[in-house]
């Protein structure tokens, strides 16, 4: 009984013999994975304070901060931490050296502010700033912690 011709690979160049689907074994187009579910980002809009502390403008932050901000970081350009590890950086933020806690006198008293580039606010907030109770702020203020 006379057997059926073989059929070639259809892909250019390829001399295999084809399979039912007119390709060869090393042509045969691989399964499709299915695509894991892509995780749905909240829009910035629709983001949520997990701590509901009042906005930044109820707590002080408003133009009249901004603006003062502004002339202490020009009066003092570079990140205190920074210099007394002789790194030269530009400073970013006002820290309050004592949490105001919403305290105006200690927000708006000079002495108690020192200029931070970003990284150095960041950690001094996580590492001091929120271990500090307020019983902690006042015996420090009475102390004049920060005070030079």
């Amino acid at each position: 009984m006379p057997s059926m011709p073989t059929t070639l690979c259809s892909h250019t160049g390829c001399n295999a013999s084809a399979g039912a689907n007119g390709v060869c074994r090393i042509h045969k187009p691989k399964p499709k994975r299915q695509a894991e579910p892509q995780v749905k980002q909240a829009e910035p809009t629709k983001l949520k304070r997990i701590d509901h502390r009042i906005s930044a403008s109820q707590r002080g932050y408003d133009a009249r901060w901004r603006s003062a901000r502004l002339l202490f970081l020009n009066d003092n350009p570079l990140c205190k931490h920074c210099k007394a590890n002789d790194i030269i950086k530009g400073a970013d933020v006002v820290d309050h050296i004592l949490p105001h806690r919403g305290n105006q006198e200690l927000f708006w008293d000079q002495s108690n502010w020192q200029p931070l580039c970003y990284s150095c606010h960041s950690i001094k907030t996580t590492t001091v700033d929120n271990k500090l109770s307020d019983y902690d702020i006042a015996q420090l203020r009475q102390g004049g912690w920060g005070k030079k």
